[in-house]
């Protein structure tokens, strides 16, 4: 790129084809109709003080690749996954925890703690549905040993859905953290 900034050529508001893409979005538009616009910008940007260092070129176009690399990421693992799932999980919920009962009292760091030390009992061979019984504050959990039937990716909250989806059947996910508490889940199907 010339000292000049963005703009290419012999002549001051010359418009190289790379900054035409980068300023309209389009590959090969039209001429006829946009070159006022694009000698007007090109002209603001090459003399303006924000082109000092030529930030403007290059950071917005690397932010948008890295958005729509990891929405890429994203989408060929959902579809590698199976639709629905079987899981059974263990919710530890804290004080600021969404639909609480009234009886959880404790800390969100006392809920992680918590869940993270079911987490190692389960690690080190206790049975999963007995950790339920002793440490679920979902209500109705304990009834059910945590078992949440099958369902698919949409009926659960996104960070609960990417972990369970993410497991083997028979694998206990990290511990997971929703607007509900800290969940410890299992996957089953």
């Amino acid at each position: 790129m010339s000292d000049r900034g963005p703009c290419a050529g012999s002549q001051p508001g010359a418009v190289s084809a790379r900054t035409m893409t980068r300023l309209t979005g389009f590959a090969r538009p039209s001429f006829a109709v946009l070159p006022a616009l694009l000698v007007t910008a090109c002209t603001t940007l090459a003399t303006s003080p924000g082109w000092v260092g030529g930030n403007l070129s290059v950071e917005a176009p690397v932010r948008i690749a890295a958005q729509e690399a990891k929405e890429d990421r994203e989408r060929r693992i959902v579809a590698s996954q199976p639709t629905q799932i079987g899981a059974k999980h263990i919710l530890v919920m804290h004080a600021e925890s969404m639909a609480k009962p009234e009886s959880v009292t404790r800390t969100r760091e006392e809920a992680r703690k918590r869940a993270q030390d079911v987490l190692l009992k389960i690690r080190g061979g206790a049975p999963f549905e007995e950790m339920v019984k002793e440490y679920t504050d979902e209500p109705g959990g304990a009834e059910r040993a945590g078992d949440l039937g099958v369902f698919d990716r949409g009926t659960m909250v996104k960070p609960f859905a990417d972990a369970a989806f993410a497991l083997k059947v028979g694998e206990v996910s990290e511990v997971v953290e929703t607007k509900y508490g800290f969940h410890v889940i299992k996957r089953t199907e």
